[in-house]
């Protein structure tokens, strides 16, 4: 996906799919964004900018932004609320930081992680 071009400023999807990224992150209940794969080599070296694998961006021709995220969540949580809070924290977060109106968040639920 190109720049995404907002009032004058360019704006790098890579950008964007951080900022969903942490978003997402900050909710209770998920435990990773991404793949479960890439996140326990992301956990192991531990980086200092969190994954963007995993999510998706796209600008429809309304400027309105379409996202999907695939994550990982803690076991006992009710996965409706879950991903109606990951919704709300994404839509705020591109709303505020970035000034685009977020059109839906599509979520997949790729596994559980379960405390020991």
């Amino acid at each position: 996906m190109a720049d995404l071009n907002i009032d004058g400023m360019a704006v790098a999807p890579g950008v964007v799919e951080t900022i969903v990224s942490l978003a997402a992150r900050d909710v209770d209940g998920v435990a990773s964004v991404g793949p479960a794969a890439t996140n326990g080599i992301f956990n192991l070296i531990g980086g200092g900018k969190p994954s963007t694998q995993g999510i998706e961006i796209d600008l429809d021709d309304d400027e309105k932004l379409h996202v999907a995220i695939r994550m990982e969540v803690e076991s006992g949580r009710v996965l409706p609320d879950l991903a109606a809070n990951v919704r709300q924290a994404v839509a705020d977060a591109v709303s505020t930081q970035v000034g685009l109106e977020v059109s839906s968040v599509d979520i997949y639920i790729d596994g559980i992680q379960f405390n020991n």
